[in-house]
């Protein structure tokens, strides 16, 4: 391109760029570059003229830092970047494209485009050496970014990405707008107040910091919001008071730190809203958030530290082969226990005693009793009618062992009822004059407890119905004795 074609402002762009100098096209500060496509001559810039200005055509200045840093201005034409180094500096804020930027394969020093409006990004593959900024970008088509490698950070703090509803889209109507999957960043992923209307692709992606995505909107109703498979994070992965229509989608994703989902909303009724199978995460919180309208999938998945209050499980949930070490916040195993009756694939063993052993290791033995009791009850309606009528038994008179007080009850009943019924009317004597003297105490704990003698039973005959009273005290003492023993053995065992 000879320098003569340049116009009045492609000159300033071209005169500005071997100093590194800024040029501003901007009317106020404010201007927005959604307004761009109503910009006249006087600020537009062909996209020919920055490609050859980034690829040497440029002049050089001794002792200056080169480098394209543009605002405000409406960049027309194909910026065609691929496969191309660019060994300045790319800042293009406040600027407005007519067509997407054409950057696979490319490699680049930097490339900041906050605040701009694209039509699209194709940039797959690309590798930055400092940081790439999409900062408060408004995008309507798809950002393409799989297996890009920025050695840097990745910005995209309030950016909308996406067609809205209403809006014409072409080909690429079913295309995830941000596509970041199998991407390497040397930093972080700052996305706070991102906007995503369809999905965000993070499958397979390595982050060598945290993903910050603190109040994000992903919008995608009826499909996948976020995806995230095998994702790796080296810290955390933020997203306090995410919005989520959709699956939220983490299967196999590493997360030694937070995965810090507080007060989220999680939408996608009739699906999975949350699936977070396979993971290996040190804290996950959801602290503060509503119930989940869909299903949540936490199976083989194991944490360090789960945080979900009771009212944020919703109706269904799979949690088999779920591990965690500590559950908070700490609850009354009673408002925990009803999560366990939601899951989807029926009675869960290893589910109530993975609770168990959650509130052991908090300390709270009575409460890992009650889990226990829970677990052999729930138990019960598996079996046939009639091991479940001897499990009905058991737990009637001692809760299989976790409740022996119950026993003690029972038999302080029966001892009550027998020493009132057998002072008012003695039994006769078996032999007169050989007979100890009668007590009405010691006749009834000799009839309930058969491994103790006391004199009294052999000696004595009631008659009437004070004899069918003895045989109930004798065969109930039996069946409480048998169910003791039975409770403290499982119990021991247990231990």
């Amino acid at each position: 391109m000879e320098i003569t074609d340049l116009t009045p402002a492609e000159r300033r762009v071209w005169d500005a760029f071997p100093r590194g100098d800024g040029v501003d096209f901007r009317a106020h500060p404010e201007d927005s570059s959604a307004d761009g496509a109503g910009w006249g001559p006087e600020r537009t810039v062909r996209a020919e003229v920055l490609r050859a200005l980034l690829l040497g055509a440029g002049p050089a200045e001794e002792g200056r830092v080169a480098g394209l840093k543009v605002k405000g201005a409406k960049i027309v034409g194909k910026f065609d970047l691929r496969y191309a180094t660019v060994d300045h500096p790319v800042r293009l804020r406040d600027c407005w494209f007519e067509r997407a930027p054409l950057m696979f394969g490319a490699q680049l020093k930097a490339l900041v485009l906050g605040y701009s409006t694209l039509p699209g990004l194709t940039a797959a593959t690309l590798r930055v050496d400092v940081v790439l900024r999409l900062s408060c970008c408004r995008i309507t088509g798809p950002v393409r970014l799989q297996g890009a490698k920025i050695n840097g950070g990745l910005f995209l703090q309030g950016a909308v990405i996406g067609p809205v509803a209403g809006e014409e889209t072409g080909e690429e109507a079913d295309e995830p707008p941000l596509q970041l999957n199998h991407a390497e960043v040397g930093t972080d992923i700052i996305a706070n107040d991102l906007t995503v209307h369809g999905q965000l692709r993070l499958n397979g992606a390595t982050v060598a910091g945290q993903i910050s995505l603190d109040r994000a909107r992903l919008l995608a109703p009826g499909g996948i919001a976020l995806h995230a498979e095998t994702l790796t994070v080296g810290t955390d992965l933020r997203a306090q008071r995410l919005e989520a229509r959709g699956t939220v989608n983490l299967t196999g994703s590493r997360i030694p730190g937070q995965l810090n989902l507080a007060h989220a909303t999680f939408t996608n009724p009739g699906g999975v809203a949350l699936r977070a199978s396979s993971c290996a995460v040190g804290e996950m919180w959801l602290r503060g958030c509503e119930q989940v309208r869909g299903l949540v999938n936490l199976r083989r998945s194991h944490f360090d530290l789960l945080h979900v209050p009771s009212a944020t499980w919703p109706e269904k949930i799979r949690i088999d082969g779920l591990t965690y070490r500590t559950l908070a916040p700490h609850l009354p195993a009673e408002q925990r226990l009803p999560a366990l009756e939601r899951e989807e694939s029926g009675y869960l063993p290893y589910a109530y005693e993975q609770l168990a052993a959650a509130y052991r290791t908090a300390g709270d033995e009575s409460a890992a009793r009650t889990v226990q009791l829970a677990k052999l009850r729930r138990h019960r309606r598996t079996l046939p009618r009639a091991a479940r009528l001897w499990g009905l038994l058991q737990d009637v008179t001692v809760g299989y062992g976790f409740r022996p007080l119950r026993a003690a009850s029972w038999l302080a009943a029966l001892l009550l009822l027998g020493s009132l019924a057998y002072t008012a009317h003695a039994p006769r004597p078996l032999k007169a004059g050989e007979a100890p003297d009668f007590n009405a105490v010691f006749y009834t704990i000799d009839l309930m407890l058969p491994i103790v003698g006391f004199g009294q039973e052999s000696a004595y005959a009631p008659g009437g119905w004070y004899q069918w009273l003895s045989y109930l005290l004798i065969v109930t003492g039996w069946i409480l004795a048998t169910t003791t023993a039975a409770g403290v053995s499982r119990s021991l065992q247990r231990q």
